[in-house]
C-alpha cells in the first residue's frame, strides 16, 4: 500500500514540475515576442515593400522573395519555395460610378470585385432597382431585367463575434452576380461587407460565372450606400454609369513560402503554422493577412531565440492565392499527401492581427476537447475562448487527412472595419497584440511539440 502511494506521489509530482516548466517556457516566449517585437517589423516591411500582392501579380512575386529572405535571416532550419500555378485577374485602371442627377454626375466610391469582368470602354450605363436580400430579387422577377441590381443590404451589428455577421451578409457578394445576371440584370453593385460606415468600398471574391452571361460587379462603400439609397427614393428612375476594366488573365506561376525546423525525436510528426500571403490590391494587406504570415514566422523566430529544440517537426507556411481560389494552401495539402507525410496538427491566423482571445479547433471532436486541458497554461495571457468551429481557409485542405485544424482567435470587433479595403494599412496594427497573437501561437506549437496531439 506504502508502494502504490509513493508511486502515485511520485506521478503526481512529475506531472507538477512538467506542468510548472511548460508555464516558465510559454512565459518566455510570450517575453520574448513582447520584448523583441521582431514580427512587427517584418509585417513593415512587408507592407511597405510588397503591399498590392494579390496572386499572379508583381505584389506578390515581390512578397514571396522577401519573406523567403526575411525566413532565411532567421537561420534556423531550411526555407523553400513551393510552386503553385494560382488564378491571376487584374483591376486594371480605377474603377468609376456616377449617379446621373440632371446635369451634375454625383460619384460613388466603388471598387471592382474579384472575378468581376470589366464593362466596355464606354461604361455601363443603366438604372439601378435596390433590394435587400435574395427573396426580394427573386420576387421582382423580370423587373430587374436590364438594370443594375444594388445589393443594400447592412451586415447585422447585433453579433459580438462579427465573423457570424459576416458569413450571414457576404452570400451577397459571392453568389449577387450570378443570381442577377439570370434574371437578366446587366449589372451589380454590392454593399460593402463591413460594419464601419465610411467610405472605403470593400473588395472580396465572386463566385465563378456560372453558365450565365457575366456581368459586371462591384462593392460600394457603406457611406456611398446609403447615399444610393437616399437618391433612389427620391427617383426611382436613376441611372448610375460604371466603368471598369478588369479582367482575368490566364493562370499564373507563384510559390507557398515554407521554413522548416525538423523534430529531434519525431521528425515524421509535422506541425504547420502560418497565414496566407497574398492580399487584395487596395490596401497593404497589413490585418489580411500578413499579420498571419509574420505571426507563423514568428514561431521559427521565438524557437530559435530560446534555443527551443522541438521534438516534432515544425513547418511555417506562407500560403499563396487564399483569396481569390485558395490554390496555394491546396497544393500544400496534396504535395504533402502525395510524399505520405503526417501533417498531426495545423494552426493558422487570417482573423487580424488584433488581440488574441484563444483557439479554435476543427476535427476530431472528441481529441480537440481533451485538448482543451490547455487552456489553464494561457489563462494569464487572456486567451479564454477555446471553442469547436473554424480553423483557416488554408489549412482546411488538409481536413480529410486527419489533421487537427486550429485557429488563432483575435478579438473581432474592428477586423471588418479594414478587411479588403484600402484602410487596411500597418498603421492599424497594433505592436503588442500582434506580437501576442505570435507567442499564442508559439505555446502551441510548443505543447504540440512535446506532447503530441492525442
Amino acid at each position: 500500500m506504502r508502494q502504490n502511494f509513493t508511486l502515485l506521489l511520485l506521478l503526481i509530482t512529475g506531472i507538477l514540475s512538467a506542468q510548472n516548466n511548460d508555464s516558465l517556457i510559454i512565459k518566455s516566449l510570450y517575453t520574448e515576442a513582447l520584448s523583441k517585437t521582431q514580427g512587427y517589423y517584418w509585417l513593415e516591411e512587408l507592407c511597405k515593400k510588397a503591399p498590392k500582392r494579390l496572386s499572379g501579380s508583381e505584389g506578390a512575386a515581390k512578397a514571396v522573395d522577401l519573406v523567403y529572405q526575411q525566413l532565411k535571416e532567421i537561420n534556423y532550419g531550411t526555407v523553400y519555395k513551393q510552386d503553385v500555378m494560382v488564378p491571376h485577374w487584374v483591376r486594371g485602371e480605377k474603377e468609376s460610378a456616377f449617379m446621373i442627377s440632371g446635369k451634375e454626375n454625383v460619384p460613388l466610391s466603388v471598387c471592382a470585385l474579384g472575378r468581376s469582368c470589366g464593362t466596355s470602354p464606354q461604361g455601363l450605363k443603366a438604372n439601378v432597382i435596390e433590394v435587400k436580400d435574395f427573396d426580394e430579387l427573386t420576387k421582382l422577377g423580370d423587373k430587374v431585367k436590364g438594370k443594375i441590381v444594388f445589393y443594400n443590404h447592412e451586415m447585422e451589428s447585433d453579433f459580438y463575434n462579427t465573423f457570424q455577421a459576416y458569413g450571414r451578409a457576404v452570400r451577397y457578394r459571392w453568389a449577387g452576380a450570378n443570381r442577377a445576371s439570370l434574371q437578366g440584370a446587366v449589372g451589380v453593385i454590392v454593399r460593402s461587407v463591413t460594419l464601419a460606415y465610411d467610405d472605403f468600398p470593400h473588395t472580396g471574391a465572386m463566385a465563378d460565372y456560372d453558365t450565365v452571361p457575366p456581368i459586371p460587379a462591384c462593392a460600394i462603400s457603406t457611406m456611398g450606400a446609403k447615399k444610393l439609397s437616399d437618391a433612389l427614393k427620391k427617383n426611382k428612375d436613376l441611372q448610375i454609369i460604371y466603368k471598369s476594366s478588369c479582367k482575368t488573365l490566364p493562370d499564373a506561376p507563384s510559390h507557398n513560402v515554407i521554413a522548416e525546423i525538423k523534430g529531434s525525436e519525431f521528425p515524421e510528426e509535422i506541425l504547420v503554422v502560418g497565414g496566407h500571403l497574398d492580399a487584395w490590391d487596395t490596401g497593404d494587406g497589413a490585418h489580411d493577412d500578413g499579420a498571419g504570415v509574420v505571426q507563423g514566422m514568428q514561431v521559427i523566430n521565438l524557437f530559435k531565440a530560446l534555443n527551443i529544440k522541438p521534438k516534432r517537426t515544425i513547418r511555417c507556411v506562407a500560403f499563396m492565392n487564399e483569396e481569390n481560389g485558395g490554390k496555394g494552401g491546396a497544393e500544400y495539402a496534396k504535395q504533402s499527401k502525395d510524399k505520405g507525410e503526417k501533417n498531426i496538427a495545423a494552426i493558422e491566423s487570417d482573423g487580424g492581427g488584433d488581440t488574441p482571445q484563444g483557439f479554435s479547433f476543427e476535427g476530431d471532436s472528441a481529441l480537440a476537447t481533451k485538448l482543451f486541458a490547455y487552456k489553464n497554461l494561457f489563462a494569464p495571457y487572456g486567451m479564454h475562448d477555446w471553442r469547436i468551429g473554424h480553423s483557416g481557409s488554408d489549412i482546411e485542405h488538409m481536413k480529410d487527412h486527419g489533421t487537427m485544424l486550429v485557429g488563432l482567435i483575435p478579438d473581432s470587433q474592428r477586423y471588418f472595419d479594414y478587411h479588403h479595403a484600402a484602410s487596411d494599412t500597418f498603421d492599424k496594427v497594433n505592436k503588442r497584440e500582434l506580437e501576442l497573437g505570435s507567442a499564442s501561437m508559439a505555446a502551441l506549437v510548443y505543447l504540440f511539440s512535446e506532447y503530441g496531439v492525442k
